[in-house]
């Protein structure tokens, strides 16, 4: 017997969705399987857009990433401010290209409706398009795959070059405390930084904190010569080494490795017991300390205990390296409306802003932290939108003369 109920959709307060998987079309969110927890898991594939010819037998072994930058020629008839492919979301239905000019400015105040509203007229998609001036452009989200569609893509990559294509095991619509096991927009823009500050990773050894799915350290392997990706939860370090081993091709180019292991921001010790799954052998521990140069973190800073405890393991961390380095945060400015306040707010990045000050006045005699902003004017190569609100910050730790 049907059941009204059955119909309506439910929310737990606490359940967040990110742009990333909000924006994927409805008939695309297919699952493939289910996590040790019970949650739906989807496979997507991010599209790196650079060239393939810098992936031939020797360019492979050099790491020579030819970048698709974003100053392209806009289509022709086309005037006025345009936003190449990268630099806005497109969603399914909606144009990629932006005019300005003052004669689209006059057509579109003269289309209203009978109560004076603007009445848009959206672009046909291309492939409706009997006559189109420029080929399909390929979806600016990731597309989800069943698991039988999984053997089509296997079949199709080879042709479409295996090192422009990232693919991520995710969920979706999660509770607040398995943000993680999503795909943000935080870790597109610090891989676009990855990709274009190589020489801060070429051949060295990097860490990541709360790593996720481990999208930002996939792309770290194809140029660091060892990545420590890590984060806490067994489920969620189990979801991130089959990510790993999905994209163990792309390190492999570049001869490197990715170790995920288990670190708590929470505790003072890296867990050593080899009964513990994701845990740290001595070797690793004498390799960290003794190579490391870049830590990186992608969006972690939703909760102020969590960013307190992230920013002291950082403190912690960087205290004990041999090496000084260089430290890269992403973050999203995000608004909230609150009833303690009545009115919006961004309270958890006005935290994360408090930290970054409390940590360059920070004086321990030991080392001194240097923080500045990172303007968002590098090339992209993932597409997402870039929006204002996404920040990277990098501070530089060095030992006080």
């Amino acid at each position: 017997m049907w059941d009204p109920a059955m119909d309506e959709v439910t929310f737990r307060s606490d359940t967040v969705l990110s742009d990333v998987h909000l924006y994927t079309p409805n008939q695309r969110h297919l699952m493939v399987r289910l996590n040790g927890v019970g949650q739906p898991v989807f496979l997507s594939q991010f599209k790196l857009l650079w060239s393939q010819d810098s992936w031939t037998d020797s360019g492979a072994k050099r790491g020579d990433h030819k970048c698709v930058t974003t100053q392209e020629t806009p289509p022709a008839g086309t005037s006025g401010p345009w936003s190449p492919p990268g630099r806005g979301c497109g969603h399914e239905g909606f144009s990629l290209w932006a005019s300005s000019d003052s004669t689209s400015q006059e057509e579109a105040g003269a289309q209203l409706d009978e109560d004076g509203d603007l009445d848009v007229v959206r672009r046909p998609r291309a492939a409706s398009d009997p006559d189109p001036a420029e080929p399909p452009r390929d979806k600016v989200q990731p597309t989800v795959l069943t698991q039988e569609e999984e053997d089509i893509l296997e079949d199709e990559t080879p042709e479409s070059c295996p090192q422009t294509i990232i693919k991520i095991e995710h969920t979706m619509a999660t509770p607040l405390e398995d943000v993680g096991k999503q795909v943000w927009q935080g870790a597109l823009l610090l891989a676009d930084y990855i990709l274009f500050r190589r020489d801060l990773f070429q051949g060295r050894t990097v860490l990541e904190l709360g790593a996720g799915t481990g999208f930002a350290s996939i792309v770290a392997a194809t140029m660091a010569r060892t990545v420590y990706c890590t984060d806490v939860g067994a489920d969620l370090l189990a979801m991130c080494q089959r990510n790993i081993t999905l994209n163990s091709h792309l390190a492999a180019t570049g001869g490197g490795v990715v170790k995920v292991r288990e670190l708590d921001w929470l505790k003072d010790h890296l867990c050593t017991d080899p009964e513990v799954p994701f845990s740290w052998s001595e070797e690793d521990i004498a390799d960290l300390y003794d190579h490391t140069t870049v830590l990186f973190a992608a969006e972690v800073f939703y909760d102020d205990n969590l960013t307190d405890a992230l920013f002291r393991t950082l403190c912690r961390l960087t205290c004990r390296l041999k090496n000084a380095c260089t430290a890269l945060l992403s973050v999203e400015k995000r608004f909230n409306f609150t009833l303690r306040h009545l009115d919006i707010t961004c309270e958890a990045y006005d935290h994360f802003r408090s930290s970054l000050h409390a940590l360059e006045t920070r004086s321990d005699g030991r080392l001194r932290f240097v923080v500045e902003p990172v303007e968002a004017s590098f090339p992209q190569l993932l597409v997402y939108e870039r929006i204002r609100q996404l920040e990277l910050w990098k501070i530089i730790a060095e030992p006080t003369a």
